[in-house]
């Protein structure tokens, strides 16, 4: 039996400014949920990711206004790269949402998603989402829990599945 030669560890940036928008780069391309609702990274930093999204006619229910679950998802999302952001998986926990305002089809939705503490292997970081009036539709706030392994894993790691 003749066993393959694995490449060694893909080395993830040093700059964590870099790591962040890698961690958050890998994680949308393998985020099927968030590229069918057309969400696109605007930017991620430590702690950080800010996140928009067109609310698009199948997104809107009974009442004419974007399906609440949606700009959860949007939310959830970007509150998803932010807590990764240094490379560590990291899960959401908890979270409360307020939904202030209706957010309508053609609305462009930016949740903006923000650190606010950490300690060991929990965190909490505040979302908010604005629509193109800057208006706030929705306060979000999740808990983190931080899991064992990495995001940006090796092509060695993902051959071991």
């Amino acid at each position: 039996m003749e066993v393959s030669e694995q490449p060694d560890a893909v080395a993830a940036p040093a700059d964590p400014q870099q790591l962040a928008e890698a961690v958050a780069a890998a994680m949308l391309e393998r985020d099927a949920a968030s590229t069918m609702l057309g969400m696109q990274i605007e930017a991620a930093g430590p702690g950080y990711a800010r996140v928009a999204m067109i609310v698009r006619d199948d997104m809107v229910n009974g009442h004419q206004t974007c399906h609440g679950g949606l700009i959860f998802s949007l939310a959830d999302s970007a509150f998803a790269f932010a807590c990764n952001s240094d490379n560590q998986n990291t899960v959401g926990a908890a979270c409360n949402i307020d939904y202030l305002r209706p957010g309508l089809a053609g609305d462009r939705l930016v949740a903006e998603a923000e650190k606010r503490f950490g300690a060991g292997r929990s965190g909490v970081y505040d979302v908010t989402v604005r629509n193109q009036r800057d208006e706030i539709i929705v306060l979000f706030r999740g808990k983190s829990h931080r899991v064992r392994g990495e995001v940006l894993e090796t092509m060695r790691d993902n051959a071991a599945r």
